[in-house]
């Protein structure tokens, strides 16, 4: 695992002072600081800084990992970066407790991943009915004992390395008559039968994400589910997350939002230099999870929020029941009004599954512009195509088919892409550009783009396309190059940026 980095702006070298951990890397900055195009896991202050030093430093930092050592008074140009960064006090007593403790968890890469119901296992002595939903989910009913016994299993051990921190999260639904506890053993690096530490965690616990430590060193772990009682337990996703152990999810400052369904909402919030507009990027389809658009997004120099949702193989796209649906959207509210800002100052954008969140989410927000790539629409239509038109290629749409449409026919099809397209339809988007790139030949949803000019009832409304030769996922570079493009030409021309 790489190092983290603290770049340390002061007058004396903390690599001389403190002990510092083999994990951790002091990069030392006693007099000019110069642009650099890294950016630093920490950047730590102990005196105030000049306009032009500022500038470097908001270039050099992430947000929510810039610190002030409490050892002088910010003037007004460090201030307005420390909140522009959105900084924290750190106190010079408690500088080597930091070090050992706290900045292990600004590591540079996330990782999370979610266990597909085919590594589930069923104990051999579980005699009740079982059924497989899909990708999503393993339904089992019946007699599970009076003392709670190992019940199900994820095969494949998580390995896990000495002194970091894992936490999982269990999505689940059971009877009332049903007690559940999750055990988590840690073996021995090398070893198949050798223990090496052991976690038991209750249902209450479970209520809230759980964390192990490789306190004890390296070693994989194993996960498994155990069960007393009698009735229906369906269990939905086993995810395994690189934990920051409170410092954020996924990234610093990562927030993770939770319905009483245990279905996960996460956003990122980087005030940038907190002017408009606020612009939201839905995250794509994505196993591996985490946000994504980072980067791009950063470069626009404006504060953004990233989105994602790790519900169902590489997700589910944004849409959910009455609660969930309600949650994203004061999800982003919140830092529209955080900012002071008004919906004419908001952007939605996404790419591909992206797409749904930003234009479903839309017609409760209506933002100044959608800036969208390779729109998806009418999820019955793309589940269909699994059948011909892209056999095997995409069968997380037959599970949303089946969850929310109610069935696999021509009914459930129709009741999904209406769900979409009457939310669309009842929307005044008369103040909203819809800026978009698609495929012509797009074997997911062929019909997204030419279906929005002719459901979009508002007068007004600006649409701008663009249409690329090619299925899907043929041409993404294109896609992505016109998405970004439009993206820097909304900023100049309608917000002088």
């Amino acid at each position: 695992m790489d190092k983290i980095r603290i770049y340390q702006i002061g007058e004396e070298d903390w690599s001389r002072k403190y002990v510092i951990p083999e994990t951790i890397k002091i990069v030392f900055c006693p007099e000019e600081i110069k642009k650099e195009k890294q950016v630093y896991e920490i950047v730590v202050l102990e005196r105030n800084l000049t306009e032009a030093e500022a500038k470097i430093v908001f270039s050099l930092s992430y947000a929510y990992s810039l610190f002030v050592v409490d050892s002088f008074e910010m003037d007004d140009v460090t201030n307005a970066l420390f909140e522009r960064r959105i900084g924290k006090i750190l106190k010079a007593e408690e500088i080597q407790s930091f070090i050992d403790n706290d900045a292990r968890n600004y590591f540079a890469v996330p990782y999370g991943e979610k266990f597909k119901p085919a590594n589930i296992g069923i104990a051999q002595g579980f005699r009740g009915s079982i059924k497989w939903n899909g990708q999503y989910s393993v339904s089992l009913e019946g007699d599970y004992g009076s003392e709670l016994n190992q019940i199900a299993f994820w095969r494949g051990n998580i390995p896990i390395n000495k002194g970091q921190a894992i936490e999982f999260w269990l999505e689940y639904k059971k009877d009332p008559g049903i007690n559940i506890s999750l055990s988590v053993k840690q073996f021995v690096n090398g070893s198949l039968a050798e223990v090496l530490d052991t976690w038991e965690f209750s249902e209450e616990d479970l209520n809230d994400t759980v964390i192990v430590e490789g306190t004890k060193g390296r070693g994989p772990v194993f996960v498994s589910l155990n069960a007393a009682g009698t009735g229906k337990l369906d269990i939905i996703a086993l995810h395994d997350r690189f934990s920051r152990r409170g410092e954020g999810v996924f990234l610093v400052g990562g927030e993770r939002h939770v319905t009483s369904k245990r279905e996960e909402i996460f956003s990122y919030f980087d005030p940038g230099d907190m002017k408009p507009p606020l612009a939201v990027y839905f995250s794509g389809y994505k196993t591996q999870e985490g946000f994504e658009g980072y980067w791009m997004m950063r470069k626009m120099g404006c504060p953004f929020l990233l989105i994602a949702e790790q519900r169902f193989e590489g997700g589910g796209f944004y849409q959910g029941d009455q609660e969930f649906e309600d949650l994203m959207v004061q999800v982003i509210d919140s830092h529209l009004n955080k900012l002071g800002f008004y919906p004419d100052q908001l952007i939605l954008s996404g790419i591909s599954m992206g797409t749904i969140g930003s234009m479903y989410y839309g017609c409760d927000l209506k933002p100044h512009a959608l800036i969208l790539g390779k729109p998806l629409a009418s999820l019955g239509d793309i589940a269909a195509n699994e059948r011909l038109n892209r056999p095997k290629g995409f069968p997380t749409s037959l599970d949303l088919l089946h969850h929310y449409g109610g069935g696999m026919d021509k009914k459930a099809i129709d009741s999904l892409n209406d769900r979409f397209w009457n939310k669309v339809r009842n929307t005044d988007f008369s103040h909203t550009k819809f800026i978009v790139s698609y495929m012509f030949e797009d074997d997911y949803d062929d019909t997204a783009y030419n279906k929005l000019l002719s459901e979009l009832n508002s007068a007004g409304v600006q649409v701008y396309g663009k249409g690329l030769h090619g299925r899907h996922n043929d041409n993404t570079a294109g896609i992505a190059a016109w998405f970004k493009g439009q993206y820097d030409r909304v900023l100049k021309d309608d917000f002088e940026r």
